[in-house]
C-alpha cells in the first residue's frame, strides 16, 4: 500500500490543496466502508475456500484428484458469474442492490454448507445430502457474481476522473481483501480442529458482518451505486417484471451450476467449446479494426492466454497445494500442529501485505529512470516466479517421497515466489485492457478477461487431478516446466508485442 499524501494534487489544476474536511487519510469515508465490507466478504469467501477441498475428501469421500476438479469447476462458475452480475448492475439493479443480492445469497450458501456438515455429523447419509452441498456451492458462485465486480466498481465511482487518489484508493481496498483472506486462515484451523461446520458457520457470520457494515455506511457513499436512470424492477419484457426475471434467473442458475460442479468433466468439455467459439470471434473483431486496433487487440488475446496459465495454476493453492500440505508437509511448529487450511490461507496474504509497498515503490523507481518493464515483460516475470514456486513444491514433494515429510520451508518459499509473481502480473491485467481495447469493445474484453480466469480454473483443476495417477512431485515439476517455458516464450515475444501496442505502456 503506497503512502497517501495528505495534500493530493487535483488533476485539473496541478496545485496542492487540502483534502475536503472529514476525509480520513485524504480519502472519502465511503472508501473505508467498502474496505470493511470487502474485508468481511473475503473473510467469508476464503474461510470456506480453505476447507472446501479437504471437506470434499474427508467428508464427501471424494478422491483427491476428483475433489480438485470439482474445486476447479466451482471456481470457474465463480469467475464466469461476475460477467452477468456486472451487466445486471450496470443496466438494471445498480451496484448497491447487486451487492445486497450477492451478500444474501452467499450468506445463505455458507449456512447451507454448515447445515450439511451438521447433518452429516449427526449420521445422515452423505450421498443423500449431496444436492444440499452442491446447491451451497451454486449459491456461492451466483452470489459472488453479483457481489464481487460491483463493490470494486463503487470504489472507482467515489473519485472524479483524473483524481490522483484513485490508485492509492484501490491499494487500500486491495489491502482489505488480503487482511480478510489472512484472518480466514484461522477459521480453517478451528474447522479442522473442532468441526467442519464451524468453518462454514464462521464464513456465514463473516458475510452477515459484511452486509451489516455496508448497510451502516450507506450514507457515506454519496449516492454512488444507485440504479441507472430509467431502470425499473416493476416493468419488464413479455409483461414480466424485471424483478421476477432476476429471481427466475437465479433459480435457474443455482441448480444448473450445482449439477455441473458435481460433474466437472462436463464443465471441462463446455470450457473447450466456449474457448473454440470465443477465440475466433475475438480474432474477427481484431482484424476488422484499424491496424493499431488490431495490433492492440491481438496483444490482449495473447496476454489473456498467458494469464490463463498463471491464474489457473496459482489457484491450485486452494486444492492441490492444500492437499499436498495436508498429506506431505511437516506442519508441527514448536509442538503445535498448524492445519493445512490455515497455512494455505495465511501465507500468501501475509506476503502480499508485506511486499506490496516495496513492489509499488520499485515500479515507481524504475519508471522515473525509464527502466520500468513493459506489460508483456511483467507477465513473463510473473510466470517465471510462479514456475519457481512450483519447483520449490517439487523439492518438497521429492523430500516427502524419500521418506518422512517435506520441510515447511519449501511451502513458504513456494508461496513467496507465487506472491512476487502475483505482484508482477496482477496490477497489469485489467489496466492493460482499459488501455489497449478500443472504447467500443472495452466491456466485451473485460468480460473476456473474467471468462479467461473461469476457463483457467476449470482446466487447471484437471491438471491438479493428475496427482492421483502421477503423484504430487511429477505434477509440480510439470507445472514448473510449463510455466518456465511460457515465461521464456513470452519474454522472447515481448519486443514484438510492445511494437504491436503502438505506444501504450
Amino acid at each position: 500500500m503506497s503512502k497517501q499524501s495528505a495534500d493530493p494534487v487535483p488533476a485539473e489544476t496541478g496545485v496542492l490543496s487540502a483534502p475536503p474536511p472529514g476525509e480520513p487519510f485524504g480519502h472519502p469515508k465511503g472508501l473505508f466502508v467498502l474496505f470493511s465490507t470487502e474485508l468481511w466478504e473475503r473473510f467469508s469467501f476464503y474461510s470456506m475456500r480453505g476447507i472446501l477441498t479437504l471437506y470434499m475428501v474427508n467428508v464427501l469421500g471424494a478422491a483427491g484428484g476428483h475433489a480438485d476438479q470439482m474445486y476447479g469447476a466451482y471456481l470457474g462458475f465463480v469467475y464466469a458469474a461476475t460477467f452477468g452480475g456486472g451487466m445486471l448492475a450496470d443496466r438494471l439493479l445498480g451496484q448497491r442492490r447487486a451487492i445486497y443480492i450477492g451478500g444474501v445469497l452467499m450468506a445463505l450458501a455458507q449456512f447451507t454448507l454448515a447445515t450439511h456438515s451438521l447433518l452429516v455429523r449427526s449420521g445422515y447419509s452423505v450421498r443423500g445430502l449431496d444436492p444440499m452441498f452442491f446447491s451451497g456451492l451454486g449459491l456461492l458462485a451466483c452470489g459472488n457474481g453479483f457481489f464481487k465486480p460491483n463493490i470494486s466498481t463503487v470504489v472507482g465511482t467515489l473519485y472524479k476522473p483524473g483524481d490522483q487518489r484513485r490508485d492509492s484508493a484501490f491499494t487500500i481496498f486491495y489491502m482489505g481483501i488480503n487482511i480478510g483472506a489472512f484472518l480466514a486462515g484461522f477459521s480453517g484451523q478451528i474447522a479442522e480442529t473442532w468441526g467442519w461446520y464451524l468453518g462454514f458457520l464462521l464464513a456465514g457470520m463473516g458475510m452477515v458482518a459484511s452486509l451489516v457494515v455496508f448497510t451502516a455506511g450507506l450514507r457515506q457513499l454519496s449516492g454512488k451505486g444507485l440504479p441507472p436512470e430509467g431502470a425499473t424492477l416493476t416493468e419488464g419484457r413479455f409483461g414480466i417484471p424485471n424483478a421476477v426475471l432476476v429471481v427466475i434467473g437465479v433459480l435457474l442458475f443455482v441448480p444448473a451450476a450445482a449439477f455441473l460442479i458435481s460433474k466437472p468433466s462436463y464443465v471441462q468439455s463446455m470450457a473447450v467449446v466456449i474457448a473454440l467459439i470465443v477465440l475466433p470471434y475475438l480474432l474477427y473483431e481484431a482484424f476488422r479494426g484499424t491496424r493499431e486496433e488490431a495490433g492492440r487487440m491481438l496483444v490482449i488475446i495473447i496476454l489473456c492466454c498467458f494469464s490463463m496459465l498463471f491464474w489457473g495454476f496459482f489457484e491450485l493453492a486452494g486444492s492441490t497445494i492444500t492437499r499436498f500440505t495436508n498429506e506431505a508437509v511437516d506442519r508441527v511448529v514448536f509442538g503445535f500442529e498448524l492445519k493445512a487450511s490455515l497455512l494455505s490461507q495465511v501465507i500468501n496474504p501475509l506476503f502480499i501485505i508485506t511486499l506490496s509497498i516495496p513492489f509499488a515503490g520499485l515500479w515507481v523507481w524504475l519508471d522515473r529512470r525509464k527502466l520500468e518493464p513493459s506489460s508483456p515483460v511483467k507477465f513473463s516475470l510473473g510466470l517465471f516466479q510462479l514456475g519457481l514456486g512450483f519447483f520449490m513444491l517439487y523439492i518438497g514433494a521429492a523430500q516427502a517421497a524419500s521418506g518422512g515429510k517435506a520441510a515447511l520451508i519449501w511451502l513458504f518459499l513456494a508461496y513467496f515466489f507465487h506472491t512476487t509473481g502475483e505482484l508482477c502480473l496482477s496490477p497489469v491485467g485489467l489496466s492493460m485492457i482499459t488501455k489497449l481495447a478500443p472504447a467500443r469493445l472495452v466491456g466485451m474484453f473485460m468480460g473476456v478477461w473474467f471468462l479467461s480466469s473461469a476457463l483457467a480454473n476449470v482446466f487447471a483443476g484437471r491438471v491438479g487431478g493428475m496427482t492421483e495417477d502421477h503423484g504430487f512431485g511429477a505434477v509440480f515439476v510439470g507445472i514448473a516446466a510449463t510455466t518456465g517455458a511460457a515465461a521464456l516464450l513470452l519474454f522472447v515475444l515481448s519486443p514484438l508485442l510492445k511494437r504491436m501496442m503502438h505506444g501504450i505502456k
